[in-house]
Protein backbone atom coordinates (compact mmCIF):
# COMPACT_ATOMS: atom_id res chain seq x y z
CA UNK A 1 0.00 0.00 0.00
CA UNK A 2 2.63 2.71 0.68
CA UNK A 3 4.51 1.75 -2.74
CA UNK A 4 1.04 2.09 -4.09
CA UNK A 5 0.64 5.21 -2.71
CA UNK A 6 3.95 6.92 -3.54
CA UNK A 7 3.68 5.76 -7.14
CA UNK A 8 -0.37 7.56 -6.91
CA UNK A 9 1.49 10.71 -5.47
CA UNK A 10 4.07 10.93 -8.41
CA UNK A 11 1.01 10.63 -11.11
CA UNK A 12 -0.95 13.04 -9.46
CA UNK A 13 2.07 15.74 -9.94
CA UNK A 14 0.25 17.08 -13.52
CA UNK A 15 -2.91 18.37 -11.73
CA UNK A 16 -0.35 20.16 -9.62
CA UNK A 17 1.50 21.44 -12.43
CA UNK A 18 -1.02 21.77 -15.02
CA UNK A 19 -2.38 25.60 -14.39
CA UNK A 20 0.69 27.04 -13.21
CA UNK A 21 2.42 25.98 -15.86
CA UNK A 22 -0.12 27.58 -18.38
CA UNK A 23 -0.29 30.95 -16.70
CA UNK A 24 3.36 31.46 -16.77
CA UNK A 25 3.31 30.38 -20.71
CA UNK A 26 0.67 32.88 -21.23
CA UNK A 27 1.98 35.87 -19.06
CA UNK A 28 5.81 35.45 -19.17
CA UNK A 29 5.48 33.90 -22.92
CA UNK A 30 2.59 34.67 -25.12
CA UNK A 31 1.56 38.20 -23.38
CA UNK A 32 4.86 39.27 -23.06
CA UNK A 33 5.89 38.37 -27.09
CA UNK A 34 8.40 35.63 -25.94
CA UNK A 35 6.74 32.28 -27.52
CA UNK A 36 9.73 30.34 -26.82
CA UNK A 37 9.54 30.87 -23.06
CA UNK A 38 5.76 29.76 -23.18
CA UNK A 39 6.72 26.60 -25.48
CA UNK A 40 9.55 25.97 -22.50
CA UNK A 41 6.49 26.60 -19.96
CA UNK A 42 4.45 24.33 -21.67
CA UNK A 43 7.31 21.20 -22.60
CA UNK A 44 8.07 20.86 -18.95
CA UNK A 45 3.67 20.62 -18.45
CA UNK A 46 4.23 17.64 -21.34
CA UNK A 47 7.46 16.28 -19.55
CA UNK A 48 5.65 15.89 -16.28
CA UNK A 49 2.52 14.58 -17.92
CA UNK A 50 5.07 12.09 -19.16
CA UNK A 51 6.76 11.21 -15.64
CA UNK A 52 3.02 11.03 -14.13
CA UNK A 53 1.44 8.25 -17.13
CA UNK A 54 4.65 6.87 -16.67
CA UNK A 55 3.98 6.80 -12.55
CA UNK A 56 0.51 5.37 -13.19
CA UNK A 57 1.76 2.87 -14.80
CA UNK A 58 4.31 1.76 -12.34
CA UNK A 59 1.00 1.76 -9.66
CA UNK A 60 -0.65 -0.96 -11.15
CA UNK A 61 1.71 -4.04 -9.82
CA UNK A 62 1.50 -2.96 -6.83
CA UNK A 63 -2.22 -3.01 -6.93
CA UNK A 64 -2.34 -6.45 -8.28
CA UNK A 65 -0.17 -7.14 -4.87
CA UNK A 66 -2.88 -5.69 -2.83
CA UNK A 67 -6.63 -7.05 -4.65
CA UNK A 68 -4.82 -10.80 -6.05
CA UNK A 69 -4.28 -11.87 -3.16
CA UNK A 70 -7.39 -10.47 -1.35
CA UNK A 71 -9.60 -12.24 -4.29
CA UNK A 72 -8.13 -15.20 -3.28
CA UNK A 73 -8.93 -15.16 0.35
CA UNK A 74 -12.67 -14.16 -0.27
CA UNK A 75 -12.95 -16.84 -2.85
CA UNK A 76 -12.10 -19.44 -0.32
CA UNK A 77 -14.34 -17.75 1.98
CA UNK A 78 -16.85 -18.06 -0.16
CA UNK A 79 -16.42 -21.71 -0.63
CA UNK A 80 -16.58 -23.17 2.66
CA UNK A 81 -19.43 -21.15 3.13
CA UNK A 82 -21.41 -22.79 0.39
CA UNK A 83 -19.47 -26.25 1.18
CA UNK A 84 -20.72 -25.42 5.03
CA UNK A 85 -24.22 -24.82 3.76
CA UNK A 86 -24.43 -27.69 1.27
CA UNK A 87 -23.64 -29.53 3.95
CA UNK A 88 -24.96 -28.63 6.88
CA UNK A 89 -29.15 -28.33 5.04
CA UNK A 90 -28.99 -30.82 2.42
CA UNK A 91 -32.21 -31.65 0.80
CA UNK A 92 -34.04 -31.55 -2.51
CA UNK A 93 -31.91 -29.67 -5.08
CA UNK A 94 -32.95 -26.31 -5.64
CA UNK A 95 -31.71 -23.48 -7.38
CA UNK A 96 -29.15 -22.45 -4.71
CA UNK A 97 -26.28 -23.84 -7.05
CA UNK A 98 -27.23 -21.35 -9.54
CA UNK A 99 -27.00 -18.48 -6.78
CA UNK A 100 -23.84 -20.20 -5.56
CA UNK A 101 -22.39 -19.50 -9.45
CA UNK A 102 -23.97 -15.83 -9.54
CA UNK A 103 -21.88 -15.12 -6.40
CA UNK A 104 -18.25 -16.93 -7.50
CA UNK A 105 -18.89 -15.79 -11.43
CA UNK A 106 -20.01 -12.41 -10.62
CA UNK A 107 -19.70 -10.98 -6.98
CA UNK A 108 -16.84 -12.03 -6.21
CA UNK A 109 -15.09 -10.18 -9.45
CA UNK A 110 -17.36 -7.06 -8.60
CA UNK A 111 -15.52 -7.08 -5.05
CA UNK A 112 -12.06 -7.68 -6.38
CA UNK A 113 -12.19 -4.89 -9.62
CA UNK A 114 -14.01 -2.52 -7.53
CA UNK A 115 -11.38 -2.25 -4.80
CA UNK A 116 -8.71 -1.97 -7.47
CA UNK A 117 -10.67 0.81 -8.99
CA UNK A 118 -11.05 2.60 -5.84
CA UNK A 119 -7.88 2.36 -4.85
CA UNK A 120 -6.95 3.87 -7.93
CA UNK A 121 -9.84 6.88 -8.41
CA UNK A 122 -9.81 7.28 -4.75
CA UNK A 123 -6.09 8.15 -4.12
CA UNK A 124 -6.61 10.60 -7.38
CA UNK A 125 -9.43 12.20 -6.87
CA UNK A 126 -7.92 13.50 -3.56
CA UNK A 127 -4.46 13.91 -4.60
CA UNK A 128 -6.15 15.94 -7.70
CA UNK A 129 -8.89 18.13 -5.25
CA UNK A 130 -5.52 18.85 -2.92
CA UNK A 131 -3.66 19.91 -5.61
CA UNK A 132 -6.50 22.19 -7.89
CA UNK A 133 -7.26 23.89 -4.57
CA UNK A 134 -3.64 24.76 -3.64
CA UNK A 135 -2.48 25.24 -7.52
CA UNK A 136 -5.59 27.55 -7.32
CA UNK A 137 -4.72 29.12 -3.99
CA UNK A 138 -1.27 30.19 -5.39
CA UNK A 139 -2.79 31.55 -8.50
CA UNK A 140 -5.56 33.62 -7.32
CA UNK A 141 -6.63 32.96 -3.73
CA UNK A 142 -10.08 34.72 -4.06
CA UNK A 143 -10.88 32.21 -6.82
CA UNK A 144 -9.80 29.18 -4.53
CA UNK A 145 -13.04 30.03 -2.52
CA UNK A 146 -15.10 30.07 -5.20
CA UNK A 147 -13.85 26.56 -6.37
CA UNK A 148 -14.04 24.65 -2.52
CA UNK A 149 -17.36 26.05 -1.73
CA UNK A 150 -19.28 23.96 -4.69
CA UNK A 151 -16.71 21.11 -4.59
CA UNK A 152 -17.50 20.81 -0.85
CA UNK A 153 -21.46 20.99 -1.43
CA UNK A 154 -20.83 18.59 -4.16
CA UNK A 155 -19.47 16.19 -2.28
CA UNK A 156 -21.65 16.38 1.05
CA UNK A 157 -24.58 15.68 -1.70
CA UNK A 158 -22.59 12.74 -3.08
CA UNK A 159 -22.38 11.11 0.61
CA UNK A 160 -26.18 12.16 1.10
CA UNK A 161 -27.42 10.34 -2.05
CA UNK A 162 -25.36 7.00 -1.24
CA UNK A 163 -27.84 5.20 0.73
CA UNK A 164 -30.52 5.23 -1.85
CA UNK A 165 -28.26 4.16 -4.05
CA UNK A 166 -26.75 1.40 -1.81
CA UNK A 167 -30.14 0.39 -1.24
CA UNK A 168 -31.00 0.34 -5.03
CA UNK A 169 -27.89 -1.77 -5.79
CA UNK A 170 -28.80 -4.29 -2.76
CA UNK A 171 -32.05 -4.48 -4.99
CA UNK A 172 -30.60 -5.51 -8.14
CA UNK A 173 -28.34 -7.97 -6.51
CA UNK A 174 -30.84 -9.76 -4.76
CA UNK A 175 -33.23 -9.42 -7.92
CA UNK A 176 -30.52 -11.21 -10.08
CA UNK A 177 -30.22 -13.93 -7.60
CA UNK A 178 -33.93 -14.26 -7.69
CA UNK A 179 -33.58 -14.69 -11.59
CA UNK A 180 -31.13 -17.02 -11.40
CA UNK A 181 -32.81 -19.67 -8.53
CA UNK A 182 -35.89 -19.02 -10.62
CA UNK A 183 -34.18 -19.95 -13.91
CA UNK A 184 -32.42 -22.76 -12.54
CA UNK A 185 -35.36 -24.79 -10.87
CA UNK A 186 -37.74 -24.34 -13.71
CA UNK A 187 -35.02 -25.90 -16.39
CA UNK A 188 -34.34 -28.52 -13.64
CA UNK A 189 -37.70 -29.40 -13.67
CA UNK A 190 -39.05 -28.48 -17.25
CA UNK A 191 -39.86 -31.87 -18.16
CA UNK A 192 -42.44 -32.44 -15.15
CA UNK A 193 -44.10 -29.45 -15.80
CA UNK A 194 -44.55 -29.89 -19.25
CA UNK A 195 -45.78 -33.44 -18.14
CA UNK A 196 -48.70 -31.94 -15.60
CA UNK A 197 -49.30 -28.83 -18.15
CA UNK A 198 -47.84 -26.40 -15.40
CA UNK A 199 -45.80 -24.91 -18.25
CA UNK A 200 -48.12 -21.85 -18.21
CA UNK A 201 -47.71 -20.85 -14.81
CA UNK A 202 -43.88 -21.82 -14.72
CA UNK A 203 -43.70 -19.31 -18.01
CA UNK A 204 -45.19 -16.63 -15.78
CA UNK A 205 -42.76 -17.04 -12.36
CA UNK A 206 -39.99 -16.51 -14.65
CA UNK A 207 -41.67 -13.62 -16.42
CA UNK A 208 -41.99 -12.13 -13.09
CA UNK A 209 -38.41 -12.32 -11.65
CA UNK A 210 -37.05 -10.94 -15.53
CA UNK A 211 -39.73 -7.74 -14.69
CA UNK A 212 -38.52 -7.57 -10.66
CA UNK A 213 -34.94 -8.04 -12.64
CA UNK A 214 -35.46 -5.22 -15.17
CA UNK A 215 -37.15 -2.77 -12.55
CA UNK A 216 -34.14 -2.80 -10.11
CA UNK A 217 -32.25 -2.21 -12.74
CA UNK A 218 -34.03 0.77 -13.91
CA UNK A 219 -34.14 2.33 -10.50
CA UNK A 220 -30.57 2.16 -10.36
CA UNK A 221 -30.07 3.70 -13.81
CA UNK A 222 -32.33 6.63 -12.53
CA UNK A 223 -30.11 7.21 -9.51
CA UNK A 224 -27.33 7.41 -11.81
CA UNK A 225 -28.87 10.49 -14.00
CA UNK A 226 -29.18 11.74 -10.67
CA UNK A 227 -25.40 12.18 -10.11
CA UNK A 228 -24.60 13.89 -13.34
CA UNK A 229 -26.31 16.78 -11.09
CA UNK A 230 -22.89 16.45 -8.47
CA UNK A 231 -20.57 16.86 -11.09
CA UNK A 232 -22.43 20.08 -12.74
CA UNK A 233 -22.22 21.39 -8.98
CA UNK A 234 -18.87 20.90 -8.23
CA UNK A 235 -16.95 21.19 -11.38
CA UNK A 236 -19.12 23.40 -13.45
CA UNK A 237 -20.81 26.28 -11.09
CA UNK A 238 -16.97 26.66 -10.00
CA UNK A 239 -16.02 27.40 -13.50
CA UNK A 240 -19.21 29.76 -14.16
CA UNK A 241 -18.14 31.28 -10.83
CA UNK A 242 -14.87 32.05 -11.79
CA UNK A 243 -16.13 33.35 -15.65
CA UNK A 244 -18.08 35.84 -14.03
CA UNK A 245 -15.63 37.04 -11.21
CA UNK A 246 -12.81 37.39 -13.98
CA UNK A 247 -13.42 40.96 -15.09
CA UNK A 248 -13.58 41.89 -11.56
CA UNK A 249 -10.23 39.69 -10.25
CA UNK A 250 -8.45 41.16 -13.27
CA UNK A 251 -9.46 45.01 -12.36
CA UNK A 252 -8.16 43.52 -8.69
CA UNK A 253 -4.57 42.74 -10.29
CA UNK A 254 -4.91 38.93 -11.24
CA UNK A 255 -2.70 38.84 -14.24
CA UNK A 256 -4.88 37.00 -17.28
CA UNK A 257 -2.70 34.23 -17.31
CA UNK A 258 -3.52 33.21 -13.98
CA UNK A 259 -6.94 33.60 -14.45
CA UNK A 260 -6.63 30.97 -17.51
CA UNK A 261 -4.38 28.88 -15.34
CA UNK A 262 -7.66 28.94 -12.45
CA UNK A 263 -9.66 28.15 -15.77
CA UNK A 264 -7.04 24.70 -16.69
CA UNK A 265 -7.32 23.35 -13.14
CA UNK A 266 -11.37 23.45 -13.38
CA UNK A 267 -11.47 22.00 -16.64
CA UNK A 268 -8.57 19.67 -17.59
CA UNK A 269 -8.20 18.32 -14.06
CA UNK A 270 -11.33 18.70 -11.78
CA UNK A 271 -13.78 18.56 -13.81
CA UNK A 272 -12.18 14.98 -15.39
CA UNK A 273 -11.54 13.63 -11.77
CA UNK A 274 -14.97 14.78 -10.44
CA UNK A 275 -16.67 12.60 -12.82
CA UNK A 276 -14.82 10.10 -12.87
CA UNK A 277 -15.26 9.66 -8.74
CA UNK A 278 -19.10 10.53 -8.73
CA UNK A 279 -20.18 8.22 -11.76
CA UNK A 280 -17.37 5.75 -11.81
CA UNK A 281 -15.83 5.08 -8.11
CA UNK A 282 -19.50 6.03 -7.08
CA UNK A 283 -21.37 3.63 -8.76
CA UNK A 284 -18.72 1.42 -7.95
CA UNK A 285 -18.05 1.76 -4.35
CA UNK A 286 -21.88 0.79 -4.14
CA UNK A 287 -21.81 -2.27 -6.33
CA UNK A 288 -18.74 -3.32 -3.41
CA UNK A 289 -20.32 -2.19 -0.57
CA UNK A 290 -23.28 -4.62 -1.25
CA UNK A 291 -21.22 -7.65 -3.01
CA UNK A 292 -18.93 -7.58 -0.08
CA UNK A 293 -22.50 -7.09 2.29
CA UNK A 294 -23.54 -10.85 0.57
CA UNK A 295 -20.98 -11.94 0.20
CA UNK A 296 -20.01 -12.05 3.96
CA UNK A 297 -23.09 -13.77 4.79
CA UNK A 298 -22.30 -16.55 2.63
CA UNK A 299 -18.37 -17.05 3.63
CA UNK A 300 -17.11 -18.15 6.84
CA UNK A 301 -14.44 -17.01 8.95
CA UNK A 302 -11.10 -18.39 8.33
CA UNK A 303 -9.90 -20.70 11.28
CA UNK A 304 -8.56 -19.22 14.20
CA UNK A 305 -8.03 -20.00 17.61
CA UNK A 306 -9.99 -17.92 19.69
CA UNK A 307 -13.24 -19.74 19.37
CA UNK A 308 -15.17 -18.00 16.77
CA UNK A 309 -17.63 -19.50 14.42
CA UNK A 310 -16.18 -21.48 11.33
CA UNK A 311 -12.73 -21.32 13.80
CA UNK A 312 -12.93 -25.40 14.17
CA UNK A 313 -15.78 -25.06 16.23
CA UNK A 314 -17.46 -28.45 16.67
CA UNK A 315 -19.26 -29.67 13.14
CA UNK A 316 -18.83 -26.25 11.06
CA UNK A 317 -17.22 -28.30 8.13
CA UNK A 318 -14.30 -25.62 8.24
CA UNK A 319 -10.90 -26.81 8.03
CA UNK A 320 -10.82 -25.83 11.72
CA UNK A 321 -12.29 -29.02 12.29
CA UNK A 322 -9.34 -30.77 11.71
CA UNK A 323 -7.98 -29.74 15.36
CA UNK A 324 -11.46 -29.18 16.69
CA UNK A 325 -11.55 -30.74 20.19
CA UNK A 326 -14.18 -33.40 21.22
CA UNK A 327 -17.63 -32.32 22.61
CA UNK A 328 -18.43 -35.28 24.41
CA UNK A 329 -17.56 -39.31 24.20
CA UNK A 330 -16.83 -41.10 21.39
CA UNK A 331 -18.93 -43.83 19.73
CA UNK A 332 -17.18 -47.18 21.34
CA UNK A 333 -17.78 -49.01 18.23
CA UNK A 334 -19.79 -49.82 15.20
CA UNK A 335 -23.28 -50.61 16.81
CA UNK A 336 -26.43 -48.15 15.49
CA UNK A 337 -29.26 -47.59 17.19
CA UNK A 338 -31.94 -45.62 14.78
CA UNK A 339 -35.23 -44.75 17.47
CA UNK A 340 -38.74 -43.90 15.80
CA UNK A 341 -36.87 -41.77 12.87
CA UNK A 342 -38.82 -39.60 10.78
CA UNK A 343 -37.38 -37.50 7.86
CA UNK A 344 -39.11 -35.52 5.02
CA UNK A 345 -37.92 -33.55 2.35
CA UNK A 346 -40.01 -30.31 3.54
CA UNK A 347 -43.17 -29.26 6.07
CA UNK A 348 -45.57 -30.74 3.44
CA UNK A 349 -43.85 -33.16 1.58
CA UNK A 350 -45.01 -37.41 3.09
CA UNK A 351 -41.87 -38.86 5.27
CA UNK A 352 -39.41 -40.89 3.00
CA UNK A 353 -38.31 -42.21 6.85
CA UNK A 354 -41.46 -42.81 9.23
CA UNK A 355 -40.64 -43.54 12.84
CA UNK A 356 -38.09 -46.48 11.90
CA UNK A 357 -36.64 -48.37 14.42
CA UNK A 358 -33.67 -50.39 13.32
CA UNK A 359 -31.09 -51.39 16.08
CA UNK A 360 -27.85 -53.04 14.68
CA UNK A 361 -24.49 -55.21 16.86
CA UNK A 362 -20.92 -54.13 15.94
CA UNK A 363 -19.60 -55.86 13.48
CA UNK A 364 -23.16 -56.90 11.72
CA UNK A 365 -23.91 -56.80 8.11
CA UNK A 366 -27.12 -55.24 7.02
CA UNK A 367 -28.56 -55.04 3.48
CA UNK A 368 -31.25 -52.10 2.53
CA UNK A 369 -33.01 -53.59 -0.33
CA UNK A 370 -36.26 -51.59 -1.71
CA UNK A 371 -37.48 -50.10 -5.45
CA UNK A 372 -35.62 -47.00 -6.42
CA UNK A 373 -36.40 -44.29 -4.63
CA UNK A 374 -38.39 -45.19 -1.83
CA UNK A 375 -35.49 -43.87 0.76
CA UNK A 376 -32.55 -46.08 1.02
CA UNK A 377 -30.42 -43.44 0.31
CA UNK A 378 -31.79 -41.07 2.39
CA UNK A 379 -31.28 -43.89 5.31
CA UNK A 380 -27.52 -43.99 3.91
CA UNK A 381 -27.42 -39.98 4.84
CA UNK A 382 -29.26 -40.53 8.37
CA UNK A 383 -26.68 -43.15 9.32
CA UNK A 384 -24.16 -41.54 8.39
CA UNK A 385 -25.20 -38.13 10.31
CA UNK A 386 -25.51 -36.18 6.61
CA UNK A 387 -28.95 -35.50 7.30
CA UNK A 388 -30.52 -34.73 10.62
CA UNK A 389 -33.75 -36.26 10.79
CA UNK A 390 -37.04 -34.34 11.61
CA UNK A 391 -37.62 -36.87 14.89
CA UNK A 392 -36.32 -40.11 16.55
CA UNK A 393 -33.07 -40.73 17.80
CA UNK A 394 -29.56 -42.04 15.78
CA UNK A 395 -26.71 -43.33 18.13
CA UNK A 396 -23.49 -44.61 16.35
CA UNK A 397 -21.21 -46.58 18.60
CA UNK A 398 -23.85 -45.04 21.69
CA UNK A 399 -23.06 -41.21 20.76
CA UNK A 400 -25.49 -39.01 18.76
CA UNK A 401 -24.06 -37.53 15.86
CA UNK A 402 -24.85 -34.18 16.75
CA UNK A 403 -22.16 -34.45 19.46
CA UNK A 404 -19.16 -35.33 17.27
CA UNK A 405 -17.07 -32.89 15.96
CA UNK A 406 -16.34 -33.37 12.00
CA UNK A 407 -13.14 -35.32 12.50
CA UNK A 408 -14.68 -37.28 15.22
CA UNK A 409 -17.65 -37.97 12.58
CA UNK A 410 -15.39 -38.99 10.14
CA UNK A 411 -13.56 -41.26 12.00
CA UNK A 412 -16.84 -42.87 13.30
CA UNK A 413 -17.97 -43.63 10.01
CA UNK A 414 -17.20 -43.59 6.12
CA UNK A 415 -19.93 -43.37 3.71
CA UNK A 416 -19.67 -44.29 -0.33
CA UNK A 417 -21.76 -42.78 -2.07
CA UNK A 418 -22.83 -44.39 -5.97
CA UNK A 419 -20.58 -42.00 -7.62
CA UNK A 420 -17.78 -41.62 -5.39
CA UNK A 421 -14.69 -38.71 -5.16
CA UNK A 422 -11.65 -39.47 -6.55
CA UNK A 423 -9.45 -36.26 -6.93
CA UNK A 424 -6.60 -35.53 -9.43
CA UNK A 425 -3.29 -36.43 -7.45
CA UNK A 426 -0.98 -39.62 -6.48
CA UNK A 427 -2.70 -42.76 -6.15
CA UNK A 428 -1.83 -42.83 -2.55
CA UNK A 429 -3.43 -39.16 -1.78
CA UNK A 430 -6.29 -40.49 -3.03
CA UNK A 431 -6.02 -43.90 -0.67
CA UNK A 432 -4.90 -41.99 2.54
CA UNK A 433 -7.61 -38.83 2.55
CA UNK A 434 -9.74 -40.57 5.40
CA UNK A 435 -6.31 -41.43 6.94
CA UNK A 436 -3.35 -39.26 6.06
CA UNK A 437 -0.59 -41.17 8.12
CA UNK A 438 -1.85 -44.84 7.22
CA UNK A 439 1.79 -46.45 6.38
CA UNK A 440 2.32 -47.84 2.74
CA UNK A 441 2.01 -51.52 4.11
CA UNK A 442 -1.07 -50.54 5.38
CA UNK A 443 -2.25 -49.21 2.71
CA UNK A 444 -1.33 -51.94 -0.17
CA UNK A 445 -3.05 -54.19 2.21
CA UNK A 446 -5.86 -52.46 1.47
CA UNK A 447 -5.56 -52.58 -2.09
CA UNK A 448 -4.77 -56.21 -2.05
CA UNK A 449 -8.37 -56.56 -0.31
CA UNK A 450 -10.45 -54.89 -2.04
CA UNK A 451 -8.83 -56.61 -5.50
CA UNK A 452 -7.19 -53.02 -6.64
CA UNK A 453 -3.76 -54.24 -6.62
CA UNK A 454 -3.78 -54.34 -10.87
CA UNK A 455 -5.19 -51.10 -11.36
CA UNK A 456 -2.94 -49.16 -8.91
CA UNK A 457 0.51 -51.10 -10.46
CA UNK A 458 -1.12 -49.81 -13.83
CA UNK A 459 -1.20 -46.68 -12.75
CA UNK A 460 2.45 -46.57 -11.88
CA UNK A 461 1.83 -47.68 -7.88
CA UNK A 462 1.04 -45.96 -4.65
CA UNK A 463 3.11 -42.49 -6.23
CA UNK A 464 1.79 -42.94 -9.74
CA UNK A 465 -0.63 -40.18 -11.15
CA UNK A 466 -4.20 -40.51 -10.89
CA UNK A 467 -6.56 -38.59 -13.57
CA UNK A 468 -10.83 -39.22 -12.60
CA UNK A 469 -11.29 -38.75 -16.42
CA UNK A 470 -8.88 -41.42 -17.20
CA UNK A 471 -10.57 -44.13 -14.94
CA UNK A 472 -13.98 -45.90 -15.62
CA UNK A 473 -16.56 -45.57 -13.48
CA UNK A 474 -15.59 -49.29 -11.49
CA UNK A 475 -12.37 -48.13 -11.30
CA UNK A 476 -12.88 -45.02 -9.50
CA UNK A 477 -15.13 -47.13 -7.23
CA UNK A 478 -12.25 -49.40 -6.43
CA UNK A 479 -10.23 -46.19 -5.00
CA UNK A 480 -12.57 -45.51 -2.89
CA UNK A 481 -13.36 -48.92 -2.06
CA UNK A 482 -9.61 -48.99 -0.78
CA UNK A 483 -9.75 -45.91 0.39
CA UNK A 484 -12.90 -46.80 3.21
CA UNK A 485 -11.39 -50.04 4.09
CA UNK A 486 -8.08 -48.52 4.70
CA UNK A 487 -9.33 -45.55 7.29
CA UNK A 488 -10.55 -46.50 10.95
CA UNK A 489 -14.20 -46.17 10.68
CA UNK A 490 -15.99 -48.93 12.71
CA UNK A 491 -19.19 -48.21 10.49
CA UNK A 492 -19.28 -48.01 6.64
CA UNK A 493 -22.20 -47.08 4.60
CA UNK A 494 -21.84 -48.31 1.05
CA UNK A 495 -24.60 -46.78 -0.79
CA UNK A 496 -24.43 -48.80 -4.57
CA UNK A 497 -20.66 -48.76 -4.07
CA UNK A 498 -20.27 -51.77 -6.33
CA UNK A 499 -22.84 -51.14 -8.67
CA UNK A 500 -20.28 -50.85 -11.45
CA UNK A 501 -18.49 -53.99 -10.51
CA UNK A 502 -18.71 -57.80 -11.88
CA UNK A 503 -20.36 -60.43 -9.10
CA UNK A 504 -16.74 -61.73 -8.07
CA UNK A 505 -15.48 -58.40 -7.73
CA UNK A 506 -18.28 -57.53 -5.79
CA UNK A 507 -18.16 -60.49 -3.46
CA UNK A 508 -14.84 -59.89 -3.06
CA UNK A 509 -15.06 -56.74 -1.76
CA UNK A 510 -17.84 -58.09 0.40
CA UNK A 511 -15.32 -60.56 2.43
CA UNK A 512 -13.15 -57.41 2.57
CA UNK A 513 -15.30 -55.37 4.66
CA UNK A 514 -17.09 -58.64 6.96
CA UNK A 515 -13.10 -59.31 7.30
CA UNK A 516 -12.41 -55.86 8.31
CA UNK A 517 -13.38 -54.91 12.34
CA UNK A 518 -17.26 -52.87 12.19
CA UNK A 519 -20.19 -52.98 11.13
CA UNK A 520 -21.65 -52.75 7.56
CA UNK A 521 -24.77 -51.17 5.86
CA UNK A 522 -24.92 -51.93 2.08
CA UNK A 523 -27.20 -50.05 0.11
CA UNK A 524 -28.20 -52.41 -2.70
CA UNK A 525 -30.65 -53.39 -5.87
CA UNK A 526 -28.93 -56.81 -6.37
CA UNK A 527 -29.88 -60.37 -4.49
CA UNK A 528 -26.39 -61.48 -3.98
CA UNK A 529 -25.39 -58.86 -1.13
CA UNK A 530 -28.92 -59.27 0.47
CA UNK A 531 -28.33 -62.89 0.35
CA UNK A 532 -24.88 -62.95 2.06
CA UNK A 533 -26.03 -60.53 4.40
CA UNK A 534 -27.05 -61.31 8.20
CA UNK A 535 -29.80 -59.53 7.66
CA UNK A 536 -32.46 -57.07 5.44
CA UNK A 537 -33.76 -54.38 5.53
CA UNK A 538 -36.78 -54.10 2.96
CA UNK A 539 -38.27 -50.96 2.56
CA UNK A 540 -41.15 -50.34 0.11
CA UNK A 541 -43.21 -47.36 1.09
CA UNK A 542 -45.34 -49.14 3.98
CA UNK A 543 -43.94 -50.74 7.58
CA UNK A 544 -40.27 -51.64 6.91
CA UNK A 545 -39.01 -55.26 7.10
CA UNK A 546 -36.21 -56.96 8.82
CA UNK A 547 -34.86 -60.32 8.83
CA UNK A 548 -32.71 -62.88 7.25
CA UNK A 549 -32.83 -62.62 3.64
CA UNK A 550 -34.69 -66.32 3.52
CA UNK A 551 -37.66 -65.48 5.84
CA UNK A 552 -38.17 -62.56 3.93
CA UNK A 553 -38.21 -64.31 1.08
CA UNK A 554 -40.86 -66.86 2.65
CA UNK A 555 -43.43 -63.92 4.08
CA UNK A 556 -42.87 -60.96 2.26
CA UNK A 557 -44.40 -61.60 -1.33
CA UNK A 558 -43.18 -57.70 -2.33
CA UNK A 559 -39.50 -58.82 -0.84
CA UNK A 560 -39.46 -62.12 -3.28
CA UNK A 561 -41.00 -60.11 -6.23
CA UNK A 562 -38.31 -57.28 -6.39
CA UNK A 563 -35.54 -60.20 -5.93
CA UNK A 564 -36.82 -62.07 -8.70
CA UNK A 565 -37.05 -65.14 -6.69
CA UNK A 566 -39.88 -67.80 -8.10
CA UNK A 567 -43.03 -68.36 -5.78
CA UNK A 568 -42.76 -71.40 -3.33
CA UNK A 569 -44.89 -74.09 -4.55
CA UNK A 570 -48.81 -73.86 -4.48
CA UNK A 571 -48.82 -70.25 -4.30
CA UNK A 572 -49.53 -67.90 -7.70
CA UNK A 573 -47.77 -64.20 -8.19
CA UNK A 574 -51.42 -61.97 -8.07
CA UNK A 575 -51.45 -60.22 -11.15
CA UNK A 576 -50.75 -56.81 -12.04
CA UNK A 577 -52.60 -54.09 -12.39
CA UNK A 578 -52.90 -53.93 -15.96
CA UNK A 579 -53.09 -57.86 -16.54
Amino acid sequence: MLRLLAWSLLSAAPALVSGKALALAVDRGFIAGRPAQAAGWLALFAVVSLAGAWASRQAYPWLAEVVEPMRDRLLGGVVSGMLHDAAAAPGRPDGSGAVAVARLTRQVEVVRDTVAGQLLVVSHFALTAVAVVAGSAALAPAAAALIAGPLLLSLLAFAALAPATARRQREAFAAEEELARSCADVLRALRDLVACGARDGAEREVLATVAANEAASLALARLAGARRLIVSLGAHLPLLLVVLAAPGLVGRGLTPGAVVGVLAYLTGTLEPALRLLVQGAGTSWLRLAVAADRLAGASRPEPSANGTPGDGTPGDGTPGDAAAAPTGPLPVDGSVVLSGVCFAYGADADPVLDRLDLALRDGEHLAVVGPSGIGKSTLADVLAGVVTPDDGRVLLGGVAPARLTGPDLARARVLLPQDPYVFTGTVAENLRWLSPHAATAAVLDAVDAVGARSLVERLGGPDGHLAPAALSPGERQLIALARAHLCEARLVILDEATRHLDATAERRVEQAFRSRPGTVVTITHRTGPAARADRVLFLDGSRPRLGAHRSLLAEVPAYRRLTGEPEPDGLTAPPSRGS
